[in-house]
């Protein structure tokens, strides 16, 4: 019977992928249509998965159809809704139909391509759309790969940051003498600037007491002071530290606010520091021209640093060095086919609908933040700059946890999720709009939703 049962278990059968893929696809193309019937913030309390599902594995497969009711019954009921037309708390993980192709192609090829001869097309397609990037955001040919840069693609934006500070790390160490000299390494960053990076340097071996976290202020607009880099770079030099690594920031998580690029890098440039511009909410809006100067001013050494060269990957190609091994661009060794997923995205679309939805949710987000500006009990902490605008409403001075209640407010209503931040001890409600499927009308109901919470906060 056992041996039976093996002989008949088909893992990919074609007409079982075929019909069962159709299945679940209709199945999110219905999600979509009613995520906005969901509560967008989870309401469920900790623990409720386990008392929902078997404590144990099945030992017979189940028909997709009891899965799929699981997930509406069990899964569903404990998401907090990403994609929803009323998420506005963090920056988005957005979605569109060519993501999903591309997801798909991606997922059924399911190569894994370490380097060339693992998969040549997974290698040579990933340096043509980085390329392609580079282009749209017209970077320098310096950074291209067909110039005498070149690109990768990172799983997440803490493994992009572990990797250019291991290169910087390695680099500095030689320059030194050995790896005795890294309690010496300093890394240097604005308040504001997302925690991954105080976490990636401590996973390089960076002391937590050598990351300078430099103050901003309202004044400029919470942006990183040169002047204030240079100050501390200085007192780390006198201290007998060695400055290492920059990181400056277009579009913060708090804030949205954007660095001078161009006057840290003369610092950097002068002091002979590594330079990284982290670019993951706002870098993709600078394919816009008019938004492209958040980007003025202006790595091989990656390879040294994660390089791995083991016999049983060694090849013709990688010997000759006409080709890139990504497995030395990255932490890991397996990597997966994300290239196709991208180069579908801009196939499908094109410059200008990217632009298009870019400038859309940036208009979106002005008209937010002039309805705000309207009403005298509401004011806007720091200039919108992309699509996330930072507001209270104005408290009075006994009343010092206003805008956290009218936050808790707003989300528990289930109509819409919002997050905050403290800015120079100021707490403020940010709204990120930029969910594929919002639409003017959501953010006008948002609105209005925010001055109701707010009239009975007041009352």
């Amino acid at each position: 019977m056992g041996s039976e049962s093996r002989k008949t278990f088909l893992p990919l059968d074609p007409v079982t992928f075929s019909n069962e893929s159709k299945e679940v696809i209709d199945f999110i193309a219905d999600y979509y249509e009613n995520v906005e019937k969901y509560p967008v913030q989870s309401t469920v309390e900790p623990g409720y998965l386990s008392a929902m599902l078997p404590d144990s594995a099945p030992y017979c497969p189940e028909p997709l159809q009891d899965i799929l009711e699981d997930v509406s019954n069990c899964i569903i009921p404990g998401l907090t809704h990403w994609q929803s037309l009323n998420f506005f708390a963090y920056f988005h993980a957005n979605a569109s139909t060519a993501g999903f192709l591309g997801e798909m192609l991606c997922s059924g090829f399911n190569v894994v391509g370490f380097n060339w001869i693992s998969s040549p097309a997974a290698t040579e397609l990933e340096p043509i759309v980085l390329d392609w990037m580079g282009k749209m955001l017209k970077l320098p040919s310096s950074f291209l790969l067909s110039g005498t840069g070149g690109g990768v693609l990172h799983g997440s934006t803490c493994e992009a940051a572990v990797c250019v500070l291991a290169a910087a790390r390695d680099k500095a160490l030689k320059e030194l003498g050995g790896w005795e000299n890294i309690t010496k390494l300093v890394v240097y960053a604005s308040d504001e600037t997302h925690f991954t990076f105080q976490k990636a340097a401590k996973l390089v071996g960076i002391p937590p007491s050598n990351f300078r976290l430099i103050e901003t202020f309202f004044s400029t607009g919470f942006s990183l002071s040169p002047e204030n880099l240079r100050f501390a770079i200085e007192d780390d030099i006198k201290s007998g530290l060695v400055p290492l690594f920059l990181c400056a920031t277009i579009g913060t998580t708090p804030s949205g606010a954007v660095d001078p690029i161009a006057e840290l890098g003369k610092v950097a440039m002068e002091f002979k520091l590594w330079l990284h511009i982290d670019a993951a909410y706002a870098g993709s809006g600078c394919i816009c021209p008019e938004l492209r100067h958040y980007l003025d001013g202006e790595p091989k050494l990656l390879v040294d640093s994660l390089s791995t060269d083991p016999e049983i990957l060694r090849n013709n190609a990688s010997k000759s060095k006409a080709v890139v091994d990504y497995k030395d661009w990255q932490i890991a060794l397996s990597r997966r086919f994300r290239a196709l997923k991208l180069w579908v995205v801009i196939r499908r679309h094109g410059l200008a609908n990217l632009m298009y939805h870019i400038r859309s949710d940036i208009a979106m987000a002005k008209r937010f933040e002039a309805l705000v500006g309207e009403d005298e009990r509401f004011e806007i902490v720091v200039a919108r700059k992309f699509a996330l605008v930072c507001f209270r409403l104005k408290p009075k001075v006994e009343e010092e946890d206003l805008n956290c209640k009218l936050v808790e407010a707003i989300n528990s209503s289930g109509r819409a999720f919002m997050s905050h931040a403290v800015l120079s001890g100021i707490y403020v409600i940010r709204c990120a709009i930029g969910t594929t499927l919002t639409q003017q009308h959501h953010v006008d109901a948002l609105w209005k939703l925010i001055q109701d919470k707010a009239q009975s906060l007041l009352m």
